[in-house]
């Protein structure tokens, strides 16, 4: 079955590829209901959800924080800020085959990894630096 984009779909999409942050779905409502009030929640859930169908846009799941939305479809790692909770690209190659490297007792068949590194980004470090410079003086 054939099912067309609706200017919806195409407003959800165009709204991940111009944030470019890896936006919760919280956040892509709040960008769109601002220009456009009277589309709903669920509409907006409903076309981020069809979009990962169609392979427009990916899900990310980022352990204890809410799924994350990534215009970016390939492969390829991300940092999260453990002071603020952004999410980041990682610039690194894609480790493609890292699972036939691992040692299985459990008869698991491998179909995928997630790596997440975490840190602290440059604006929360700024951020500290400038507090810490502030309860010295």
């Amino acid at each position: 079955m054939i099912r067309r984009k609706t200017i919806q779909c195409d407003l959800v999409l165009q709204t991940v590829n111009n944030l470019r942050c890896h936006a919760t779905a919280d956040e892509i409502y709040e960008t769109i209901v601002k220009e456009h009030p009277r589309i709903s929640k669920a509409t907006v859930y409903r076309n981020l959800q069809r979009l990962c169908e169609m392979g427009e846009i990916r899900k990310r799941e980022f352990p204890g924080g809410a799924d994350r939305y990534d215009h970016i479809c390939s492969d390829h790692y991300h940092a999260r800020c453990v002071k603020c909770g952004r999410v980041f690209d990682v610039d690194m190659e894609y480790m493609k085959d890292i699972e036939q490297s691992i040692r299985d007792d459990h008869g698991f068949i491998f179909t995928g990894h997630d790596i997440i590194f975490k840190g602290i980004c440059k604006d929360c470090s700024n951020k500290q630096q400038i507090y810490d410079a502030d309860a010295h003086s």
